[in-house]
């Protein structure tokens, strides 16, 4: 599906200023989130090289394809944050902004003259975003932390891979896209707050700081894992494509080599499931018509769904499962889903053009909204493309930009 442009500034986040210092994911995802909806989003980032994500993964034409999402509808000012004259302009910007975020180490902003307190007394209406890999407090605070790390403290690792191999990753910044979005839910809540704030003495309402550490966002989607060891003392251990404590739940080989995906974990679902697989005895069986009945031999029944699925393709097995009404799936690969017309109906595979005229295809937008729906308005920036005209926005004339780039304050 093409994306045409949508019109500058529309979206439900329309006229909210955000300035983003974060650099890779975790901060500029939430921005990216933000901009997707409306947000005018200004990107700081270091002149000559940019945002690190420039140059990850595959690249077109020297500058990585995976850049046009995370950083799409954002405009680019390249400054150094090392030279005061940089972080005064950051003060400027911040003292009109309504969302500043940041994903450095615990300190960094605060050792800049950039801190809440300083940025917070010149607009007390401001949200700062905060994203660490431990938080901004604690014992572990000054620790540098990346979203690999993050996934291991939750306990996320200990779970993903096959019973007694070694923990695999996810396959993706997990870590670092769950932070992203708490923080955009926090960002949004603290928005609710400062609207509710206004006062004669507050006029905009007030701002306030936003903490998220990459381990907690992990831990926050644990589900039972806590309660689990607290009540009974269980260590939850892998299970590989199977759902502990949930059955029948699980990924079943098939004649052609693939695999589908079957949940056959409800109760009525369960019977059809049986039924469908030829094994009425089993979806009849007094003791598995409940869910801890069925945990109980779920080995037993994870054979017989095998058996069946082993002598079916991938295709065979769906449209079997699916005349039965029971949940399966088949584990797609980036291929599968370019090709797949439930994403293009839904407006998930977006088609940009390039600099150069040639089509990309990127993911939609998310989540669906049937009045103020996300929109691509602009291709990711340059580097620094934006940086003249962020400068005049803040006042500055063009004998002082260009004393500005002369000294490598900006580009």
């Amino acid at each position: 599906m093409v994306s045409p442009l949508s019109p500058s500034g529309t979206g439900p986040l329309k006229g909210l200023k955000v300035i983003e210092m974060g650099q890779l994911i975790a901060g500029p995802f939430a921005a990216k989130t933000l901009s997707d909806f409306g947000a005018e989003v200004i990107k700081i980032e270091p002149p000559k090289s940019g945002d690190p994500l420039r140059k990850w993964r595959l690249l077109k034409d020297g500058t990585s394809v995976w850049w046009q999402v995370q950083s799409r509808n954002k405009r680019s000012l390249a400054m150094d944050l090392r030279q005061p004259e940089a972080r005064d302009i950051v003060r400027a910007l911040a003292a009109d902004a309504d969302v500043l975020i940041e994903n450095f180490r615990p300190g960094a902003m605060e050792g800049w003259g950039l801190g809440p307190e300083d940025l917070q007394a010149r607009n007390p209406g401001l949200i700062m975003l905060r994203i660490s890999g431990y938080g901004q407090s604690g014992p572990y605070r000054d620790r540098p932390g990346f979203g690999v790390v993050a996934e291991a403290m939750s306990g996320l690792r200990h779970l993903t891979g096959e019973p007694g191999r070694v923990p695999v990753r996810v396959g993706v910044s997990i870590g670092d896209t769950l932070a992203s979005l708490h923080g955009v839910i926090g960002i949004l809540m603290a928005l609710h707050h400062r609207h509710a704030s206004v006062s004669p003495e507050a006029p905009r309402g007030r701002g306030q700081v936003i903490d998220v550490a990459l381990y907690e966002a992990v831990f926050n989607c644990m589900e039972s894992l806590l309660p689990e060891y607290s009540a009974f003392g269980a260590v939850r251990e892998p299970a590989g494509s199977a759902l502990p404590g949930i059955a029948p739940t699980n990924a079943y080989r098939c004649r052609d080599g693939g695999f589908a995906l079957v949940a056959g974990n409800g109760d009525s679902i369960y019977r059809r499931l049986m039924q469908c697989i030829g094994r009425p005895d089993l979806g009849e069986a007094p003791d598995l018509q409940d869910n801890a009945g069925r945990v109980a031999r779920v080995d037993e029944l994870d054979a017989a769904i095998g058996a069946w699925t082993a002598g079916l393709t991938v295709d065979e097995v769906l449209a079997a499962l699916e005349r039965a009404e029971v949940p399966c799936g088949k584990i797609y690969t980036v291929a599968d889903i370019a090709a797949d017309p439930h994403y293009a109906a839904r407006g998930m595979l977006q088609q940009i053009t390039m600099t150069d005229g040639a089509p990309l295809t990127v993911p939609g937008f998310v989540p669906k909204m049937s009045l103020t729906p996300g929109g691509h308005r602009r291709n990711a920036p340059g580097i620094g493309q934006d940086t003249d005209a962020v400068l005049r926005e803040v006042g500055l004339d063009e004998a002082q930009i260009k004393v500005l780039r002369e000294r490598g304050v900006v580009a």
